[in-house]
């Protein structure tokens, strides 16, 4: 009986290791992240989850993609580097973004409140692409911003719309230089997709 007993034991804790094993990897960043048709290969719920979001928002795949990259990597958990106290010591972080969008606490509130997402979490894929779409919108209606102006669009996401209706980022040579590297992977991002999106879709179990 305590042999059955032990190699019952055994099994659950293979399968709670085998369980770990898969919701770690399924959380790592895409191994060539320059690559999109390579991301959705790796990971095919995310090109659903995106397309998702594209057809809801009206902000294009390699536009919401391509601002992903830039503020966390495709890392799940991504925080922003702390800062150093006497050059030495870690001190606090400059901002409580979180998450895959980098979204600050205020503005997820915001987009949980107004999006019918209230449940969602800034370290799940899905509704972190729908937060970038949703808040490309609110660029469109707040700032003017044309859907397809990738540039615009990062920086009234990095700024804030009022900081970007006021034009703070005419002062901030850095910003403006991350931004066109943001239009850059987009177009690349836009390239790529073009020549791949087919074999993600038209399947009987694929919705788009």
């Amino acid at each position: 009986m305590s042999v059955k007993f032990a190699l019952i034991g055994v099994f659950k804790l293979l399968c709670l290791g085998s369980l770990l094993t898969l919701v770690g990897c399924s959380s790592l960043p895409p191994s060539k992240p320059q690559d999109l048709c390579a991301i959705f290969d790796e990971k095919p719920s995310w090109y659903k989850a995106s397309k998702k979001a594209e057809k809801r928002w009206g902000s294009s795949v390699p536009t919401m993609m391509s601002i992903m990259y830039q503020e966390s990597q495709f890392k799940h958990n991504a925080r922003p580097a702390r800062t150093k106290i006497l050059w030495v010591i870690p001190g606090p972080r400059p901002s409580d973004a979180y998450g895959y969008p980098q979204a600050k606490n205020a503005t997820w509130n915001e987009y949980q409140k107004n999006s019918g997402n209230g449940w969602s979490r800034r370290d799940n894929f899905g509704d972190a692409i729908d937060f970038i779409g949703w808040y490309n919108k609110q660029s469109q209606i707040r700032s003017r911003i044309n859907p397809g102006d990738s540039y615009n669009l990062y920086l009234a996401y990095h700024e804030g719309h009022g900081g970007f209706n006021r034009g703070t980022y005419q002062r901030k040579n850095w910003l403006t230089n991350t931004a066109r590297k943001v239009e850059s992977r987009a177009q690349q991002y836009d390239y790529q997709l073009r020549a791949c999106e087919d074999r993600f879709k038209g399947s009987w179990w694929w919705p788009f």
